[in-house]
């Protein structure tokens, strides 16, 4: 797992924005050649100490890291119980809720074009 960094970057601006204002109410007020406060001193200690920990983290986190060597099974399968016999397709009847297949349709439709073939044929005529 990557190690955070993010939590220090919001904590690094915060204490960024607090000392640029410090700094800036001191050299308003004061001038530039005049030493920073102790609060200034703190806030850049703490600024510094918060790189220094990011610095740490992200080093730490270029590191290898461990892995497993193999993997563990846990669970093992159980024997299952031998599968039932399977029963014979029941026979076809021939009653009325008997639908014909694609196969017995077209059958019949040729064996009636076959018999409309050999049909004598009636002329128009008569």
């Amino acid at each position: 797992m990557p190690i955070r960094t993010a939590s220090l970057n919001g904590k690094i601006k915060k204490n960024a924005a607090k000392l640029q204002l410090a700094t800036l109410s001191r050299i308003h007020s004061l001038g530039a050649d005049h030493e920073p406060s102790a609060a200034e001193r703190a806030l850049a200690d703490e600024r510094r100490l918060l790189k220094e920990e990011k610095a740490k983290r992200r080093a730490q986190a270029q590191q290898p890291q461990a892995k497993a060597d193999k993997l563990v099974r846990t669970h093992h399968a159980q024997a299952k119980d031998k599968p039932k016999a399977k029963h014979e397709p029941k026979e076809l009847r021939a009653s009325k809720s008997h639908k014909p297949s694609r196969a017995e349709k077209h059958a019949t439709k040729a064996a009636a074009l076959e018999a409309a073939k050999r049909a004598t044929k009636k002329s128009a005529k008569t």
